[in-house]
């Protein structure tokens, strides 16, 4: 099954944040999504509905939206992402 992937714009402006090599990883992963693959999981308790795509030391927070649209809302560094994501949801989804 493929989806079409909408990237929101803060996961885009943390890609060009990155080096050279860790920029192109991180694109080919988040592009890869179209078709569900790479480290991905399902998180829990607040965060529930929601999926974490791993990418080296990265994080990218990801939903299933409806058309076959999988939409990447977050990305940030495994040490800092699900607090900043969790504290801001609202704010970073645009209070959807």
């Amino acid at each position: 099954m493929s989806f079409k992937v909408k990237i929101r714009p803060q996961v885009w402006v943390f890609a060009t944040t990155l080096g050279l090599e860790h920029r192109r990883a991180f694109k080919r992963a988040v592009l890869g999504l179209a078709e569900e693959k790479g480290d991905i999981k399902a998180l829990g308790d607040q965060l529930s509905g929601y999926y974490r795509l791993k990418v080296a030391r990265y994080r990218v927070i990801f939903r299933y939206t409806t058309g076959q649209t999988i939409e990447c809302v977050f990305a940030e560094e495994r040490k800092l992402i699900y607090e900043i994501f969790e504290s801001q949801m609202g704010r970073i989804l645009g209070n959807d």
